[in-house]
């Protein structure tokens, strides 16, 4: 696996991929939570090059297996998305684009959130040292978990 910086912003063939990978991602997680109104389940692939975001992505040769999506301030990190096709699930990408994340945050706060049902995501997060804040519905019936990681 590589990883690497990307700019969808600035390319567009590569922000087609990464919308592929998010969907499939968030039809995954829409599942799991029994709801499909995840945001960014329905965003465009213009709304995801036109998001104020440092993107990471993972590769398997040549093909994009997974990407992680932060917004980045003198405080904290948050982290926006994390999305990996399922073809490449439980072969550590998701772990090792975290991972990058919090080495990138240093001492700053790092916040991630997740749907509250999402088993597989809350674990990737608690046994990287994510602590749970709070719940929070997001829209009617639509409940995630909010996380910070403790430095």
């Amino acid at each position: 696996m590589r990883l690497a910086l990307v700019d969808p912003p600035q390319d567009e063939p590569l922000a087609h991929t990464l919308m592929a990978v998010q969907r499939a991602a968030y039809a995954v997680e829409a599942a799991l939570m029994g709801d499909d109104r995840i945001p960014p389940l329905h965003e465009s692939v213009a709304e995801l090059r036109a998001a104020d975001l440092v993107w990471l992505a993972a590769y398997e040769g040549e093909t994009l297996a997974g990407a992680i999506a932060w917004a980045d301030d003198p405080v904290e990190v948050d982290i926006d998305r994390l999305v990996v096709d399922p073809a490449y699930h439980r072969r550590g990408i998701g772990r090792a684009l975290v991972r990058a994340v919090l080495d990138h945050s240093g001492e700053r706060r790092t916040l991630v959130s997740t749907g509250r049902s999402n088993t597989p995501a809350r674990a990737l997060y608690e046994g990287l040292g994510f602590v749970p804040v709070e719940d929070a519905e997001v829209l009617p019936g639509l409940w995630i978990t909010r996380y910070r990681h403790p430095r």
